[in-house]
């Protein structure tokens, strides 16, 4: 089963399309797509990458990065074009 992280993400649109994705808490997270949607499962990839290199390296996670416990509500702000 897959742990859910709760983190702030920052998509910057760029001049020649697509977006850059950052987190605040996160400073090793960085990665892009081509629109909202790929910029967001890069960003899952990204974070995936992250928690595996931590866990080989024997180093805790950062206190920004915690996952949520089981059977808890999640509030989630997201990004929605119709």
């Amino acid at each position: 089963m897959s742990q859910i992280y709760k983190l702030p993400l920052v998509l910057e649109p760029q001049a020649e399309g697509g977006y850059v994705v950052t987190c605040p808490l996160l400073p090793e997270l960085i990665t892009e797509g081509e629109n909202v949607q790929d910029a967001l499962h890069n960003a899952n990839d990204a974070l995936a990458a992250i928690v595996e290199a931590l866990k080989e390296l024997k180093r805790p996670l950062p206190p920004a990065l915690q996952a949520t416990k089981e059977n808890t509500p999640l509030w989630v702000e997201s990004i929605l074009a119709v």
